[in-house]
């Protein structure tokens, strides 16, 4: 059976950012602490070892498979900084368009630095992101 790995911790937020070895990544992730906690209304908790969500929504697909996971979030990781948004919505993709530089892979966006981006632009991400998995698995 399948054990979920990303789950709600109480690991500090903070103690996490501070442990980010290169300042300029540590500088972003604070940034996008203040960024995502301002735009979303939601307090940062850790949920597995490196990702910093905000919110959490309960899902359960066809498969039976079931969960929770965080509406948004970020990790901020040695190569990249990961952005979790809610994927399947089309408004996802027209946003990203004028975002900046970026790649994605199946559920997350993948960029070097904040300054590559639009942060009005992430601040939309993170707010349809929110309303579109509220609005597919409630609140």
């Amino acid at each position: 059976m399948y054990k979920l790995k990303t789950k709600e911790t109480d690991q500090s937020v903070i103690e996490f950012i501070e442990q980010i070895e290169h300042p300029k990544k540590r500088e972003d992730a604070y940034k996008l602490l203040d960024l995502f906690s301002e735009t979303s209304g939601y307090t940062a908790k850790m949920w597995g070892p490196s990702i910093i969500g905000f919110g959490r929504y309960h899902y359960r697909y066809e498969s039976g498979h079931e969960g929770d996971a965080p509406l948004v979030g970020f990790s901020p990781r040695k190569a990249k900084i990961s952005l979790y948004f809610a994927t399947g919505d089309t408004e996802r993709d027209k946003l990203l368009e004028v975002f900046g530089k970026h790649t994605t892979g199946k559920a997350c966006v993948y960029i070097n630095k904040l300054a590559d981006v639009d942060e009005d632009v992430l601040r939309k991400l993170i707010t349809q992101s929110i309303e579109f998995l509220q609005d597919r698995y409630g609140d």
